[in-house]
């Protein structure tokens, strides 16, 4: 039987926390640019890119249904540089992340050559669990109280 490694696919899954901790896989060495998957709650995450010498003009942020699109072209240097060591990248890239259902973008930043986008997910209250109440003539529905990371 074959093992296949998930971890690369389960990275740019953003809000399948829960498939991804069934399916632990090993690391791959990280591409370009150098990002962070952070999850605040569960309702709020945050993707930060590294961007060095990158301007906020020269990047771009698309969500198309569930695709999340970050790309960037740097502008380069008029004259040719000559390096005695390149050890900072600086090259046009696309990265693509997959958002989970009901996830989008609230917010974006560029500061101190970190791109920040914040997701939030946020689930119609028709979709949200409820508690039925047992007994009564009729049966009330409520909602399902908040946990306190909600908060």
């Amino acid at each position: 039987m074959r093992n296949y490694d998930l971890s690369p696919l389960l990275r740019q899954w953003i809000g399948f926390d829960k498939l991804a901790s069934s399916m632990q896989g090993t690391q791959e060495a990280v591409e370009f640019p150098p990002y962070n998957i952070e999850k605040k709650d569960d309702n709020h995450y945050r993707i930060t890119l590294a961007l060095a010498g990158f301007q906020q003009s020269e990047l771009a942020i698309e969500v198309e249904g569930p695709r999340l699109t970050v790309s960037g072209t740097p502008t380069l240097p008029e004259k040719k540089v000559e390096y005695l060591h390149q050890g900072l990248a600086f090259k046009p890239f696309t990265l693509s992340f997959t958002l989970a259902e009901h996830l989008s973008v609230s917010e974006a930043k560029f500061e101190l050559g970190l791109l920040h986008i914040d997701l939030v997910r946020e689930v119609p209250a028709e979709l949200q669990p409820q508690r039925i109440v047992i007994g009564g003539n009729r049966p009330e529905l409520t909602h399902a109280p908040e946990s306190a990371s909600d908060a």
